[in-house]
């Protein structure tokens, strides 16, 4: 007999439990092994290993938690946070997990980002638009200190984990001053070591399956065991004085940094 034919002997609970110490993608191609498999790998208890143990107590930050949260399944749960960000701090910020890991993921809106002349009506305006993540995005009209920063609590991030932060954004049909201009990102703890780069908010983006482009800012490798500090994100271009309109801002993502093989 081979192993495989003992394995599919196991109970349900034990299979269950192996499950659990591997991951969300290995679970979802056992679906395709056997129908003790797939019983095996629907179990709360092999979900629950794989949702953040803070979960709930985020979810509770959400000031408009939609209702059938409470009624799912562990399953159904994970994959409701990883296809349908939440709001949370007054909707100030949205919560996912990553779909193939179950990290924490996070996008900080504009208007919980610093940005320079931010409230001033002549350089930025603040409006609404049906395609963004919330309830308002920062429009650009004009400027020439183009200058965004954001910061997040490390320690709400999934440990041994390296991150990378995107700005997330559009630019209209009629944008000016960003044609091979270099803007300068940096991402590092606040007093620390700060990684840093230069894109062209023109050319180097990509664009996300929601429609927005995004451009990676850097990356930060959180190891956890009481690391603690603020991350802090920048995005600016001020040198050359050039004046520059047409660039809308939905915010800044933090996210497990994808690996290329």
């Amino acid at each position: 007999m081979s192993m495989a034919y003992y394995f599919l002997k196991l109970p349900e609970d034990c299979i269950a439990n192996i499950f659990s110490f591997t991951s969300p993608r290995d679970v979802c191609r056992s679906f395709l092994v056997s129908r003790a498999f797939r019983s095996a790998a629907e179990a709360d208890a092999v979900w629950e290993r794989y949702l953040p143990p803070d979960c709930y107590s985020i979810i509770s930050r959400c000031p408009n938690p939609p209702p059938h949260l409470s009624s799912l399944s562990k399953k159904d749960l994970y994959f409701s946070l990883c296809n349908f960000p939440l709001l949370i701090d007054d909707g100030k910020k949205s919560f996912s997990l990553e779909k193939s890991s179950g990290k924490k993921c996070y996008m900080i809106s504009a208007r919980d980002l610093s940005i320079i002349w931010g409230d001033t009506p002549d350089y930025w305006r603040w409006i609404p638009l049906p395609e963004a993540r919330f309830p308002e995005v920062a429009e650009l009209m004009d400027v020439c200190w183009f200058e965004i920063r954001g910061k997040i609590d490390v320690r709400m991030l999934s440990p041994l984990t390296t991150y990378a932060a995107y700005l997330v954004f559009k630019l209209t049909t009629d944008a000016e001053g960003f044609e091979d201009v270099p803007v300068q990102t940096g991402v590092g703890l606040v007093g620390g070591e700060t990684s840093s780069r230069n894109v062209y908010l023109d050319a180097d983006p990509r664009e996300r399956n929601d429609g927005w482009l995004e451009v990676e800012l850097g990356d930060f490798n959180y190891g956890g065991d009481g690391q603690d500090g603020e991350l802090e994100m920048s995005v600016c271009e001020t040198n050359r004085g050039n004046w520059k309109s047409g660039f809308i801002c939905e915010g800044i993502e933090i996210r497990p940094k994808e690996v290329i093989n």
